[in-house]
């Protein structure tokens, strides 16, 4: 399956997203909203990942420009935004991701060469990418008005929480039901809008299905803690038996 699988790392240790790109993720999403992060273990991982422009993204805790801003002159790919539930919050996004005229991003980077090209704005504005994470009923029900933002350049489904917010458990990997439904609906609505499409996964199986069917250009595809998890019962389950 060539359709981009990030990690999500909630444990501060670059070792974890280098070997995760050495087993053949594509790379990483550094996940600053449930994890650990602060801003210094953040841009640590960011900078040690080669091509952090490709193989690093960035789930952000919230709509915060200043953070925004350092995850990306840091090298970071682009940033997910959690929970936008409006036009005005992917405004939000976009402005803070990206250089004006397209938004109102300060100028900083501190890599040299991160943007190639003689307009780095020009450059940088391609290569960041501003995804909208949609997670709520709400979000559902107003996912045309937020996914036909100028600039936006994709969105995020978040399974377990748009179920909380739709009455239902809070679980991944829907196969059918109304949380399917809304699922398909947001990667629908994001098809015709021109955006790129993403979901967080916990199965392979369930990832691979999501991919090849088109619904989703790339997937976010278990976490360094779950992993961490399963194994470990395993291990010592085999043990105990």
């Amino acid at each position: 399956m060539n359709a981009p699988a990030f990690l999500h790392l909630g444990v501060g240790s670059q070792l974890i997203a280098e070997h995760a790109v050495a087993a053949g993720f594509t790379g990483v999403v550094v996940d600053m909203q449930h994890g650990e992060h602060d801003l210094g273990s953040a841009t640590r991982i960011i900078r040690s990942v080669p091509g952090s422009l490709t193989r690093t993204l960035v789930r952000v805790p919230s709509i915060d420009p200043g953070v925004i801003g350092s995850v990306l002159d840091a090298g970071a790919g682009g940033i997910i935004a959690p929970c936008v539930e409006s036009a005005e919050q992917a405004r939000a996004v976009v402005a803070a991701a990206k250089f004006a005229p397209a938004g109102a991003r300060s100028l900083g980077p501190q890599r040299p060469g991160l943007y190639e090209g003689p307009d780095l704005c020009a450059s940088a504005n391609g290569a960041v990418r501003a995804y909208v994470q949609i997670e709520s009923a709400l979000g559902v029900e107003r996912r045309r008005d937020i996914l036909t933002v100028p600039g936006l350049d994709g969105v995020y489904v978040g399974p377990a929480d748009l179920a909380l917010t739709m009455g239902q458990p809070p679980r991944m990997d829907w196969e059918d039901g109304p949380v399917r439904e809304a699922i398909d609906a947001v990667l629908a609505t994001a098809r015709e809008a021109g955006v790129s499409t993403g979901i967080f996964c916990l199965s392979g199986e369930y990832a691979r299905d999501m991919a090849a069917s088109g619904r989703a250009d790339f997937v976010g595809l278990g976490t360094d803690l779950g992993l961490l998890a399963r194994a470990t019962r395993h291990l010592i389950g085999s043990y105990r038996a």
